[in-house]
């Protein structure tokens, strides 16, 4: 299946950038010239789907974790009005004309009292007995998600009409349309009647379809979304905007003076990316796009000259490190003095990390120790711990707070990485607990207490990427 245009890129805005919306019209949308055959996916603006859900980073409950668990008597309402509130406050600051807030203003109404209305009737129906409320709450995670992306696409369409672009909102969140579709049949039907060489579709990161993008890909559904219509549509190339370049390293850590914009790399970087929690794209994402055989840009939104960094399936020519990065990770331990020869260990440890959705950064092994890092809080930890207790009563089970820093590069071969980047850690006075390398060669992992990961990093630039090497002004 797939829609018959030509010549034409996919583009997606962040949130962070999206709340930034107005310093991008004529950087961005070339709102002086308007340049068509393009399409945009919007995420929610920035803070918003935080709002709505629960906070990515602190955990603080939104709406769905008020709801979910009932912390107080109707504390979800409260946080829907703080959604409602945040809303408006958003596209107040970026729309003037007194018309266009006013629209914006009957969209949110319609949608943040439709969702209230909702979980109002779903909360009177479970208290029947007969229907349970657990069972909803992956439709209402579905349900919250898509009001983010839905206002954040109008209200941008919105500011490029009034700006003299022919932009047209695109909304695939199935706001009251209860027609049952898949994901590629929503965007299909979404993108059916736009004429790509005149008009300018503002599409909604989120898509409600019958596979359920939160139940699937949680908060990566907006690049779900993005790299399934570049792949439907055959797009030229799939771009996504940031607020800053992709770049060997967090300038903040190692200083914008050394830092240098990657310019060229493949999706298997991009693959270990994203295994260490770095947002350069989904790896879903990723797989559609490196299967549809379409070309993945990275680009700093606000510095539009810039080509920014091409990721497509091309080697290296040569070895090269060409970012370092550092996760935060707890250490699973296992150690069973009879393991030796027995098989099955490893898989029961893997059935209970995976029955609660932790996440496995890297894992080691010996004779009779099998060591999980593990990025997930320490209370999940604490339950796994004692799950695995149960299973393996006589084996001694450790967590342990550490980091991992990777040294990553499409072809690291001939750099004797985990040589070089022993010695220079040593020298730097940073404690490695251990320290591999697949047979791949694409990246070298060091292990590593917490409280050294910055100094980590720093020390790993300096050895692979040098100093002052940056092109300048990286960051927005």
């Amino acid at each position: 299946m797939s829609i018959d245009f030509k010549n034409h890129t996919v583009e997606k805005i962040g949130g962070t950038s999206m709340s930034r919306l107005d310093e991008l019209l004529d950087p961005l949308f070339k709102v002086s010239a308007p340049e068509y055959n393009r399409i945009f996916v919007v995420s929610a603006f920035g803070g918003i789907t935080d709002l709505l859900l629960e906070h990515k980073k602190t955990g603080e409950s939104g709406v769905y974790a008020e709801f979910a668990n009932e912390t107080e008597e109707h504390g979800w309402m409260t946080a829907l009005n703080r959604v409602d509130r945040s809303m408006r406050e958003a596209h107040e600051a970026l729309l003037e004309h007194k018309g266009d807030r006013q629209e914006a203003d009957d969209f949110v109404r319609d949608r943040i009292e439709g969702a209230r209305n909702c979980l109002i009737d779903l909360h009177r129906l479970c208290s029947y007995g007969h229907f349970r409320l657990s069972a909803h709450m992956q439709v209402t995670r579905e349900l919250l998600s898509g009001l983010g992306e839905a206002h954040s696409a109008f209200v941008t369409a919105k500011l490029l009409q009034r700006n003299g672009v022919n932009a047209r909102f695109v909304d695939l969140s199935g706001w009251r349309d209860d027609r049952e579709m898949s994901l590629d049949d929503r965007i299909c039907d979404g993108l059916d009647s736009v004429d790509l060489e005149h008009e300018m579709p503002i599409v909604t990161g989120y898509a409600q379809c019958a596979e359920g993008l939160m139940n699937k890909y949680d908060r990566g559904y907006s690049e779900v979304t993005f790299s399934q219509i570049a792949a439907l549509t055959k797009a030229r190339e799939a771009i996504i905007h940031k607020e800053f370049h992709l770049s060997s390293a967090d300038p903040k850590l190692v200083g914008a003076e050394n830092v240098r914009k990657l310019g060229h790399t493949n999706y298997d970087v991009a693959d270990q990316l994203s295994n260490m929690g770095m947002e350069a794209i989904h790896p879903t994402a990723a797989k559609a796009l490196r299967q549809a055989e379409v070309p993945l840009r990275v680009t700093n939104a606000f510095e539009p000259e810039d080509p920014g960094t091409l990721i497509d399936d091309q080697e290296a020519e040569k070895g090269v490190a060409e970012i370092v990065c550092g996760v935060d990770v707890y250490a699973l331990e296992l150690f069973e003095q009879d393991m030796v020869g027995v098989k099955g260990y490893d898989a029961a440890i893997l059935d209970v990390l995976t029955d609660h959705n932790l996440r496995i950064v890297s894992k080691t092994s010996n004779a009779n120790t099998i060591t999980h890092y593990v990025d997930a809080p320490l209370s999940a930890l604490r339950t796994v711990e004692k799950e695995i207790a149960g299973i393996y009563p006589s084996a001694s089970i450790n967590v342990r707070s550490s980091a991992i820093v990777s040294v990553i590069g499409r072809d690291l071969r001939g750099l004797h990485v985990l040589e070089r980047g022993l010695g220079a850690l040593r020298e730097e006075g940073v404690d490695v607990i251990s320290a591999h390398q697949t047979t791949r060669t694409v990246d070298a992992q060091f292990v590593i207490h917490r409280d050294d990961r910055d100094r980590c990093i720093k020390a790993l630039h300096d050895t692979f990427m040098g100093k002052g090497n940056a092109a300048p002004k990286l960051v927005a």
